[in-house]
Formats: structure tokens, sequence, C-alpha cells
């Protein structure tokens, strides 16, 4: 198994996967510094990897074992890193319709938990978790690109509010329209994964009984 996980892994999405994980720790370091322009570039370098990989993968054939676990816990680890660098960001805002608006980001922290906490548990009944459905894909599109923007021009914590600051409203309005999708994505994920753990464990037990 671990043989053929890594079997033809030295591939370019592989490398841009491994590279978004690298630029986790550089974006969180460089937005709780204060460096919230480099924390930007950060994210949209991470927001392009994640776009080019997949395309790449598929354009030449180079779709791996080891790059389709890759690529979802790059993302997984860049999402929940952001929701968390935005909740602490929201919670000690002077605006106090961001304080009220934190709890949002908690929405897509316990999505992206019980995804994980899914994905190990189907991982342990020998499933092999499927690639990104449409609805992720929207959602994790959807979710790169607010954020960019909240970080980018968002009140008080925008890198870029001196030039322009992004209305309370229209900035509520975003994340929200970004938690519903997220909401989506994950109600179309639990179906399936729980049809495949039952089937899983229907066929052992029809297999035990066999014996």
């Amino acid at each position: 198994m671990v043989k053929n996980l890594f079997k033809g892994c030295l591939t370019v999405p592989n490398l841009l996967s491994l590279i978004r994980i690298f630029l986790i720790p550089a974006f969180a370091v460089l937005y709780y510094k204060g460096h919230i322009g480099w924390a930007v570039l950060m994210l949209a370098l991470s927001g392009i990897s994640d776009f080019l990989d997949g395309k790449i993968a598929r354009r030449f054939n180079q779709v791996s074992e080891l790059g389709k676990i890759l690529d979802p816990v790059a993302d997984k680890l860049t999402q929940i890193t952001i929701a968390v660098m935005l909740y602490i960001a929201f919670r000690s805002c002077n605006d106090q319709l961001m304080v009220a608006f934190s709890w949002v980001f908690l929405v897509f922290l316990a999505k992206e938990a019980v995804m994980v906490i899914g994905g190990a548990i189907m991982i342990a009944c020998g499933i092999k978790p499927g690639a990104a459905e449409i609805y992720g894909k929207v959602a994790t599109f959807v979710f790169y690109l607010v954020m960019l923007v909240i970080i980018g021009f968002g009140p008080e914590i925008g890198a870029f509010r001196n030039y322009w600051t992004l209305p309370d409203p229209v900035l509520m309005v975003l994340v929200i329209i970004s938690a519903i999708l997220t909401i989506v994505a994950f109600a179309s994920y639990m179906p399936a994964t729980y049809r495949q753990v039952k089937e899983k464990h229907q066929s052992r037990m029809e297999a035990k009984g066999k014996k």
C-alpha cells in the first residue's frame, strides 16, 4: 500500500501541493506579525497553486495516489489556518458587527474538523476518500476569494484598507455566502461518506458470515 502511494509521486502537481503546505506557516506568521500585505501574497500564491495543480495533473496525466492525499490535506490545513487567524482578528476588532460575525469562522472550523475525522474513519475502514465534488470545489474557490478580499480590504484588518475599505454589509454578505456554500458542500459530503462506510461494514460482515 505504501509502495503504491509513492508510485509516480515525483510530479509537478505534488510539488505545488507541498509548496501550498509550506506556505501555510508563512501566511500565519506574517499575518500574526502584522505583515498583512505579504500574508495576502502568500494566500494568493496558495490559491493559484491550488488551481494549477489540478489542471496540470489532468492535462498531463500526472494524477497520483499521493497527490490525491496531498491536495485535500493542503486545502484543509490552509482553510483551517485562515479561519483561525480571521476568527482571532474579528474577535479583536472594535467594530461590533465584525465581532458578532466572528462565529461564522467557527462554522468553517467545525466543518473541516468533521471532514478530517470522517476522512480518518474512511481510511481506517479501508476506504479511499474520493476526489472533491463540484460543491466542494466551488466552496473552496469562493472561500479563497472571500478571504483574500477580507484580508486585503476588510475594515480594521485589511492590508489595503487605507486605499479602499469594504463596507461592513458587503463584507458580511460575502462571509455568509461562503458559509452557506461550505454548509452545502458539507451536506453533500456526509451522505456519500456514510453510505460508503456502511457498505464497507456490511461487506465485511458478509465476508465473516461466509467463513
